[in-house]
Formats: C-alpha cells, structure tokens, sequence
C-alpha cells in the first residue's frame, strides 16, 4: 500500500465522539411490539425509601397521567432501517440503533416497497393539559403512518401530531375525549442534584405502566445525539418501551422526560438518560403554538478552549469556546467573525463550552442583532451579529486554500511533536480528492510515542494553521513550529483540516 493510499484510508475514517468509548450501546426506549419478550429481567433496586417510607401517594397521583403511545409506520427492508434512532443520522451510535432494531424479533420480510408490511412500536407519554395534551418523545412517533394512545384505565384514543423538534428530541400529540383527562405538573429540574430521589415511569417491553425508583447520578450529561444535550443521567431501571415517559421528583412533579439507555445487552443496566424539564417545558410550549421551532443560526464550528489552548493563544485560563471554521456566507462571516476567534459571551451570556453557545444562538429569534465578546490575538473585541435561521440543510461551507505554488521540499520533521510532514502535492490532491488550490502541510507520519500522537494529529490531517497563522507548506508548518518553541511557549496551536471539517489541536511542546 502505497503512502499516497494510507493516507487516504486514514482521512476518510469516520472520527467518533468520546461516548462511543464509554459504552458499547447507546438505545431508544421505544420496541417493536413483538420485541416484548426478549427482554431481560432488571433486578429491583435496593435501598430507596420515600420520605414518607413509601412512594404509593406518588404513584397514585401521577399514574393516571401516564400513557402507552402506539405508533403504526411502514416496515424497511433491514439494511435501510435508519430512522429509529433518536441520536440523529450522523451519529456515532447509529449502527448500534439499526444492529438493535434489525436483528432482534422477527426480521422484515423480502416484499416489494408497495407491499411492506407494517409494524407497530411502542413508547410511552404524559399529559400536561386536561384537554389531552401529551408529551412524548421524537422518535417515539418519527415517520409514524398513525399514532394511538392509551391511557392509564385502558381507552384506547386516536392521536394527532400537533408539534415535533428532532433537535431536542420532543413531540407534543393532542386526544380528544369527552371529559377532563388526569395531568401532571412540570418541575423544576434545575434545583436537581445527585443523588437526590427520582421515579421514572412507562410502559417497558409492552407490560403496561411501570414505575421504578432511584437517584440522580450525574448532570449535564452530553451524549453527542445533538447540540442541545444536556440529559440528566439517572440509576433508575428504564427499558424499551420507557422513551417519553415522565421522570418525576419525589413531589411528583415532573423533572426530565426518559429518553435512552447505555446498554451493553438491550436491557437495563442503571445508566439511564432524561431531558431536563427546565428544557423540555420551553420548547412544548413553542411546539403547542407552532408545531415547529425555528432556531438561530451563527455558521460557526467551535470546540472547547483545552488549558493548552489556552497558553498557546495567550489566555490565563481556560475561557469560551474556539471557532474552527466559519461558513461563508454565513452570519458569522458577514459579521466579521474568524477562525481562530474565542467566543466568550453572547447576548451577555457567558460561554463556558460549546453547549452554552449552541443553546444560546438556538434560543434567539433569527433576525435579532445580538452581542458577541470574543478574543483575537490577545485583544477583547465586541462584534454585533444579525442571527439568521437555522435551516437543516445549510452546508457548514467549504474550506479554501491561497492560490500561491507549493513547495517542492517534503519530508520535513517537525521538533519535539513527532510529526513527519510533506506539502500537498498534485498526487496527494488527487488521491485524498482534495480541491485543487488545498496547501498547506500534509501529515505523512506520527510518531505514537510523542505528542502529537497524543494530542489526536492523524496521518492524513492537514495543517493549514500554526498558532494562528496560515501556512501553504511543510517548509512554512516545520519553521512556525520552531519559532512557537523558541518564544518559550509551552505549546503550539494547530489549525488541522480532516475531511470537510476544520479543528485546532493544541501540542505541548513539555511531552515531546
């Protein structure tokens, strides 16, 4: 194989997110009926006691608010079952979703598209307005063809899909009956902490309305399903079946809304994931108005400012978030934003990580002219920014290069990180498929046993970027990385192409 071929095999690999080494299986709670039986038995939890030395006053109250959702849709052949997932298409769980839902139970049989059979799923919800107002998960009711529900003493009703947001994986449905239906109260899931008491309630495996008990184990957890994660992860026993269901604080108010699992067998192993209601309770507002949310859009890639991050670009702390890439046209760009920016307030929030900056822009309605404080090259700016709309199928835009000549010297090392570089030749344009006016330096090898290894550079990245200026060739990356480790630097700041995304990569020069 030659390098020209390796390097093309190491671009095109997929980078996963740091959940995927966490646990092998990440699922949605919401089976196929005839997956029922394949469950395997959760042993109960030992050790909770209610205040009062038993949960039944809970349970009495907010049982008859809880419901079976039924979903109807058109059967996939197995190797195009891709819509179950919650987590999104790009996701890095998304072979253990179609793995999950293909091979248990009776597998699809081999008809013609016109003659698919149906199947059925279940999930779970609850209601919030006594008018038949029911909240459940997205991908509970996902392509569904037609939706039912039953409630709590067994009437079986028609429901209507009044409003869903995948990005936050909601959907609010309407029944009508002819009397006032039993509601639940939305809680405050902010005042949450670990260990404090939680129930979870559903309808696992087709078995009807369960309730399990157990403690908050963590907040803020980020499953990378979407940029709004922010689940809270509780040891409660959820199952298939338990999606949409209401977790509730032991006053019976609703504090988060079961939605997955990490799970190594299809069962539950107490590790169970909850939207905050904090969160769910806006956007079911907006959906019960509109039926659909329209979210602020930036045009901007960002990660987190790591501590060598931090050094490299001459900040105390750890502070903001960085932008890697932004997408021409965009609001960002025409705003005067750049690469190499760190965001560090927006509309007078302070931005701590990623998330607060997604949840921030998400929150704005598109058209309204907010504030952005950023640091650039060890200066504070204030820039204004118009927020435009979030559409799903807005490129995040391509990345140029200049249009100078490349050099011919390859091979260069750079010191102390482990790097070998080689420019970007007209051969490894046209093995790696890359744009014709691409330079910069092309990762040829990395040494596993230096920092750079360490730090995640990969054989097929491109450095277009050291410590924040650009470079066109191997020659131009080796002598910025000198100069970083001449000026005392304890680290030098990558800007890495892989595939069609930019990201800055921080390499400390103490560990090469």
């Amino acid at each position: 194989m030659s390098p020209i071929q390796t390097l093309r095999r190491h671009r095109v690999a997929a980078l996963l997110g740091a959940a995927l080494i966490v646990s092998p299986f990440a699922l949605p709670l919401a089976p196929r009926l005839n997956d029922v039986l394949a469950a395997t038995v959760t042993p109960p939890v030992t050790g909770m006691t209610a205040p009062s030395g038993s949960f039944a006053p809970v349970v009495a109250a907010d049982k008859p608010a809880v419901v079976t959702i039924t979903t109807v849709m058109k059967a996939q052949q197995p190797d195009t079952m891709s819509d179950a997932s919650p987590f999104g298409g790009t996701s890095p769980f998304d072979d253990y979703f179609r793995h999950f839902f293909d091979d248990q139970g009776q597998p699809a049989p081999k008809t013609p598209p016109e003659q698919a059979p149906r199947t059925e799923a279940l999930g779970s919800g609850f209601i919030v307005g006594d008018d038949g107002t029911i909240v459940t998960n997205n991908h509970v009711v996902d392509g569904a063809q037609s939706i039912k529900v039953t409630l709590d003493d067994g009437t079986e009703l028609p429901a209507k899909l009044i409003g869903h947001d995948a990005k936050n994986d909601l959907a609010v449905l309407k029944v009508k009956t002819g009397k006032p239906l039993p509601t639940v109260k939305w809680g405050d899931s902010d005042k949450l902490m670990p260990g404090d008491q939680v129930l979870a309630f559903g309808n696992p495996f087709g078995l009807g309305t369960t309730v399990t008990a157990g403690i908050v184990s963590a907040r803020g957890r980020d499953l990378h399903s979407g940029p709004f994660d922010d689940f809270i992860q509780i040891d409660a026993p959820i199952n298939r079946g338990n999606s949409g269901g209401p977790l509730t604080a032991v006053n019976g108010n609703v504090v988060g809304i079961n939605t997955a699992i990490f799970s190594p067998n299809g069962g539950s192993v107490g590790v169970g994931f909850a939207i905050p209601s904090d969160q769910a309770q806006k956007v079911v507002a907006k959906l019960m108005k509109g039926g659909s949310i329209q979210y602020g859009y930036l045009g901007v890639q960002i990660q987190p400012v790591t501590p060598d991050m931090a050094s490299a670009i001459g900040l105390d702390h750890p502070a903001g978030v960085l932008v890697a890439q932004v997408s021409d046209g965009s609001p960002a760009a025409n705003a005067g934003i750049e690469t190499g920016d760190v965001i560090t307030s927006f509309a007078g929030l302070d931005i701590k990580d990623p998330r607060d900056l997604s949840r921030g822009v998400a929150d704005v309605a598109p058209g309204t002219r907010e504030t952005l404080n950023v640091w650039r090259k060890g200066q504070s700016l204030q820039i204004s920014v118009e927020v435009g709309r979030n559409e799903d199928d807005m490129a995040t835009g391509s990345v140029t290069g200049d249009q100078g000549q490349p050099s011919t010297e390859q091979g260069l090392r750079a010191p102390a990180l482990g790097l070998g570089l080689m420019d970007v030749t007209p051969d490894a344009r046209q093995a790696m498929n890359l744009a014709g006016n691409q330079h910069g330096a092309l990762v040829e090898r990395v040494d596993p046993n230096k920092a750079a290894s360490a730090s995640g550079i990969q054989p097929g990245d491109i450095i277009v970027a050291v410590d924040q200026h650009p470079v066109r060739s191997a020659r131009q990356a080796n002598q910025a990385i000198v100069q970083a480790a001449k000026s005392g630097k304890k680290s030098v700041l990558l800007l890495v192409e892989r595939g069609d995304a930019q990201m800055f990569v921080a390499v400390p020069f103490a560990s090469g």
